[in-house]
């Protein structure tokens, strides 16, 4: 607990590097996220070394984590309407998000985020951030704190559609782990959703 603050801050510093308008074009963002991925899966597992036994495989694991992926696509897809329908700004900033692939393979950007990205993040947030806050602070404040700093470290992309996402995704993700400590559902979600949303079904 005590390293946890300095973590977080490295993660708040990365999430600066990929995302703000001083530093984003300085790097490539796939390969940066991809750094960072990896990174965030060393940090969790040299702090918590029994991450490893929170991965439960079984066919309720797989199908709940499927399942959880196709949920949050729906909230997202009817999500991306409503918005649109009620701020100006919402279409062009999603359009921002989406442009983050242009110039680049969809097969590897798809495969970083089944691979690396989406399961990289579930194991910090949720893994060791969420499984260690709940330790010291209890469920519900450990879920809430989870979501918050993870929103927070979007808000570099000063992208509000970016940030509400990530605000939806942290709590989505935040109550499957709060009621199911396996790991392989929400990593399962995570990663398939990601490479949904973003390569196979955009959302607009």
């Amino acid at each position: 607990m005590k390293k946890m603050p300095v973590f977080l801050s490295l993660a708040a510093v990365l999430w600066f590097v990929m995302f703000s308008p001083w530093t984003k074009h300085m790097f490539n963002f796939w390969i940066t996220m991809s750094v960072s991925a990896l990174a965030l899966i060393g940090i969790s597992i040299t702090q918590r070394r029994e991450i490893p036994k929170q991965f439960k495989l079984n066919l309720k694991a797989v199908a709940l984590g499927l399942l959880s992926a196709a949920a949050l696509w729906v909230i997202f897809y009817f999500g991306d309407l409503f918005s649109a329908s009620l701020f100006d700004f919402a279409r062009p900033q999603v359009e921002g998000i989406y442009a983050l692939k242009e110039g680049q393979s969809k097969t590897l950007i798809a495969i970083g985020l089944l691979l690396i990205i989406g399961p990289a993040e579930e194991i910090f947030w949720r893994g060791y951030v969420q499984h260690s806050l709940i330790e010291r602070y209890g469920e519900w404040t450990a879920l809430i704190v989870t979501a918050s700093v993870y929103t927070l470290v979007h808000i570099w992309s000063f992208n509000f559609m970016l940030i509400m996402a990530a605000l939806v995704c942290g709590l989505f993700w935040g109550v499957m782990y709060r009621y199911n400590k396996n790991l392989v559902p929400i990593v399962i979600s995570h990663a398939v959703w990601d490479a949904t949303v973003f390569i196979l079904f955009p959302v607009y």
